[in-house]
Parts: C-alpha cells; sequence; structure tokens
C-alpha cells in the first residue's frame, strides 16, 4: 500500500462507531483515511462479535416503517409497541443508578432514532430481532425490553456492509496499522497521528483525528489495573485488538479520564469459549435465558436473582458475580416446561452441556455438589408463590423466604430431564474512558475542548456504570460516530492544511 501522510480527518478505529464516523466525514466533505490495528481477515473490532442489535426510542410502526419494510400481512403477525424517549433515558438512568452522564444520554437518546434512519440512508438493512428479542403470545409475535431491530447478518454483516458502505464513499482504510501516538503541536491542537505498520513506523497529517478503538477489555494489564484482581483471568468475548491504546494516547495528551473505569460489561459465556473471541461463532457464546431457570455456583448455591429483571437490563453485570465464584464457573439449570424459550446461542454445537433424568446426576455431570444443588432446589421450589407465568412481561411469579430471592419467572425445577450449561464471565468493554462534549469533542482536565480531537464509541467515558440496556452500546457508538465525523469534517474546513500528500 503506498504512503499516506495527509488526509482531512483520520479515524483510529474500524469498528461500528469508527465506520460511521468516517462516513459522516465523507459525507461532509472531507477526505478520510481509517486507520485500522488489526490485519484486514480480522478487522470489524467488537462490532463482528455483537448481536448487530440496537436499541432506540420510537413511537410505534410509522417509525419502524422508516427502517423495514413490511407487507401488511407481516405487520399484522407483529406486535411492536413503542419504546418512547423517555422510557429509554429512564432505563439507563435506572441500571446506571443514576450515575450515567445526563447531557451524554439525553444525546443518545434524542440521537438514537435520526442516527438509524441516516444508516438505513447510508445503506445499512435492518430486520426485526424475531429469533432474540420476540415471544409468541396470542398468534402474535410480541416484542419486549425496547429492543427490537438487528442489523441484516448481526454484527458480521453491519461491519461488513460498513466496510462496503466505506469504500463506495472514498474512505482509505490501512490494516494492520497500528497508532502510537498523536501529534499535538505548539498550538495545542491535535495535528496528526503516528502509526506502525509491517512496514514501519509512519506519520499521517490531518485536520482533525477520531478516536474509535475501543477500550482496554483486551489488555490484562489494564484490566486487573482498573478492574482489580482476577479481572487478568476473564475470556474476551471480542476482539483482541482493543488494548487501550486511544485511550492512553488520549490522556498523553491531555485528555480528562471520566466514567467508571472499574466497571465494564460482562457477561455468561461459555466456560469453553477461548481466551478471545471465535469470528465463527461469534456472539454465540453467550448464554442469555438465564431468566427461565436457575444459576448456581460449583457448590450448587445461588448468588444472583435471576429474574430481577428482563435479561437485556441484568446480563451485562452477572458476568462480574460469575467471576466473583469459585473458579470463575457458574451453571444456568433448566427444566422441559422451559427448555423451548431458550435463545438460539443454547443450540450450537460448540455448547458446555450436561442433561440428567435427576437433580443429583444433572450435578456430577457439571461438577456441581450434589447434595448442595439438591438443597438449593428444594428450597427455591418450596419458596414459589402462586401467579401467572408470562415471559414477555414482569410477571411478578416471584420465590418468598429464600435469598437471591427471584423476582418473576419462578416456576420449580421439577420437570425432568433437566439441563445445565457451563458458563464463566465474558468481559465485552470497559466503562472508563475520555469525556467528550455535545459535539463529540475530547475535553481536557480543564473541561476545555482539546483542538481536532474528537471521540466516539467504547472509549467514551460517562456512558455506562455498572451495568447497561442491551443494544445501547452500538446505538451510542453510531449517534457518536456520526456526530464525531461531522464535526471532525467542520472542523477540517476551518484548519490550515496539513503538510504531505493527499490520500486521493
Amino acid at each position: 500500500m503506498p504512503d499516506i501522510t495527509k488526509a482531512d480527518v483520520v479515524i483510529v478505529g474500524a469498528g461500528n462507531a469508527g465506520l460511521c464516523a468516517a462516513l459522516a466525514a465523507a459525507e461532509g466533505g472531507a477526505s478520510v483515511v481509517v486507520l485500522e490495528k488489526a490485519p484486514e481477515h480480522l478487522r470489524g473490532g467488537n462490532t463482528f462479535f455483537t448481536g448487530g442489535l440496537f436499541r432506540f426510542a420510537y413511537n410505534g410502526w410509522e417509525e419502524i416503517q422508516q427502517l423495514i419494510s413490511l407487507s401488511q400481512t407481516e405487520r399484522d403477525g407483529v406486535d411492536v409497541g413503542s419504546y418512547p424517549a423517555a422510557t429509554y433515558y429512564d432505563d439507563i438512568m435506572r441500571v446506571t443508578e443514576g450515575l450515567a452522564d445526563p447531557e451524554l444520554i439525553d444525546l443518545v437518546v434524542h440521537q438514537s432514532f435520526p442516527a438509524m434512519r441516516w444508516m438505513r440512508g447510508q445503506g445499512v438493512p435492518w430486520v426485526l430481532a424475531y429469533g432474540r428479542q420476540a415471544f409468541k403470545d396470542n398468534g402474535k409475535l410480541r416484542f419486549w425490553g425496547g429492543l427490537i431491530v438487528e442489523a441484516v447478518g448481526g454484527g458480521k454483516g453491519l461491519s461488513d456492509r460498513l466496510f462496503e458502505l466505506a469504500a463506495r464513499a472514498g474512505v482509505t482504510v490501512r490494516y494492520q496499522s497500528k497508532a502510537t501516538d498523536l501529534l499535538v503541536g505548539d498550538d495545542g491542537a491535535v495535528h496528526g497521528v503516528t502509526y506502525r505498520e509491517p512496514g514501519g513506523k509512519r506519520t499521517i497529517h490531518c485536520r482533525a483525528v477520531v478516536l474509535a478503538c475501543g477500550g482496554f477489555e483486551a489488555n490484562p494489564e489494564m484490566r486487573a489495573r482498573y478492574l482489580g484482581p482476577g479481572w487478568e483471568l476473564a475470556k474476551v468475548r471480542g476482539t483482541r485488538y482493543n488494548t487501550g491504546d486511544g485511550i492512553r494516547m488520549a490522556l498523553d495528551a491531555g485528555a480528562q479520564p471520566y466514567g467508571n473505569w472499574s466497571g465494564c460489561h460482562a457477561v455468561a459465556w461459555d466456560l469453553n469459549a477461548p481466551p478471545f473471541g471465535d469470528r465463527k461463532i461469534a456472539d454465540l457464546y453467550q448464554k442469555h435465558s438465564y431468566p427461565f431457570g436457575l444459576i448456581v455456583n460449583i457448590e450448587g448455591a445461588r448468588f444472583v436473582d435471576e429474574g430481577a429483571d428482563f435479561r437485556n437490563y441484568t446480563y451485562a453485570k452477572y458476568g462480574r458475580e460469575i467471576l466473583k465464584q469459585p473458579q470463575r464457573v457458574a451453571f444456568q439449570l433448566f427444566d422441559q416446561k422451559t427448555l423451548h424459550l431458550l435463545r438460539d446461542e443454547y443450540r450450537i454445537p460448540q455448547v458446555s452441556k450436561v442433561e440428567s433424568p435427576t437433580i443429583e446426576g444433572l450435578a456430577k455431570g457439571l461438577g456441581v455438589d450434589p447434595q448442595g444443588l439438591v438443597r438449593t432446589v428444594q428450597g427455591f421450589n418450596d419458596a414459589i408463590q402462586p401467579g401467572e407465568f408470562h415471559p414477555t412481561v414482569l410477571d411478578g411469579k416471584h420465590t418468598q423466604g429464600i435469598t437471591p430471592p427471584k423476582s418473576n419467572w419462578a416456576l420449580p425445577l421439577d420437570t425432568p430431564p433437566y439441563v445445565g450449561f457451563a458458563v464463566t464471565c465474558g468481559i465485552t468493554f470497559t466503562f472508563g474512558g475520555l469525556r467528550v462534549d455535545a459535539k463529540a469533542q475530547v475535553l481536557d482536565t480543564e473541561d476545555t475542548p482539546l483542538p481536532g480531537l474528537y471521540a466516539a464509541g467504547e472509549l467514551l467515558g460517562g456512558l455506562f456504570y455498572s451495568n447497561y440496556p442491551g443494544g445501547s452500546g452500538l446505538m451510542a457508538g453510531s449517534v457518536f460516530g456520526k456526530i464525531a465525523g461531522e464535526s471532525a469534517a467542520a472542523a477540517a474546513k476551518t484548519v490550515a492544511p496539513a503538510a504531505g500528500k493527499n490520500p486521493r
């Protein structure tokens, strides 16, 4: 690949946020170069490993029809409901215990549908998330939890399509190009990036830089330093290339650290999954139907309320609870009453699964203490209160007199054969990062914008604390990616030209 020394805008990272930034900057008339640390065959960042679901505010069919064309017959068979902006905002604030930055969250919420519509206009196709977010009820598929749309082809489909659109827009992507330093002039403005590629060290001068290269979840040293002891042992759900490079470069340039540095998104992940994401299996190592069963540790003891809320609002924090258990392992248990409700990821060949006609046999097969598990199941079954089980709502069918309780969907585990799945902690992304303003411009420690520096995606701080609502990570990446690209392109028009050759 020929050397490139000049561009209007340089994007660091080629996941959803980075490519949205690239498309928006190109749309704004800027010449754009994307530096991607991974080789081309491993491109896509964490986006590739997601299910491609996006959480956005909408007011019924009229707005969904702007994203997805459905026939009247198809419409008659589903109920999408609505998800008002106020509910979206409240959901984020509720699960983050009110700690999320109100201004940033307000921006995500109110720009979510416009960003979805913009992506559709760019050429990203959407589909209703039938397989993950809908249950059959009275002859209709009803969607639940405010999360109803996914990219066609999931995370891989989204990633591939964004790369196609970027190429069509004239964006240059340089693979195996690891950004190492920001070029900061005497005026305090960012004027370029130093990066390393197989041919050696290179420098590209520009008028604005957008950092969109993820958090530090694939860096065991930073995980142990910021998240705490034991986190270096967690499996990584996604790319091995998110090692905190962008955060470090920005901090070295005077950026303000912001957000929940000791927090992260971590889920129940198959016990025998590889150390990093598998591009063939992608997100199917996750195990997220636990609200309809029990979760126990190797002693046979429960340790979380499986029915505290819809899985959308608990799965991102329960991985952390699994990491705290002996040997960092847990087991999700189901019987024949709810087996049909399990998501597709429970049916892949690469699953750590045991089936038995007895609780004792299930325990022995999983490596759980048999006596402990029998006591737990008996105590749980005896604690269940009357009520009607309904998987699409918080049904209030709960336990009483046991700790932890189960607040919803409490059914006795009493219909063999019993099935158990072995899981561990899989970390998705970290919550600590950089502080930005409403233009996605990075702020310094005195809350002053750093000229020429913008950020988007998982390296933003202040959005999520301890937990997050499913689908809001990709959505925030698109919202701030679009804003960062627009802002960078606008800034490029007012900054003196950078030295070097134009990439076009």
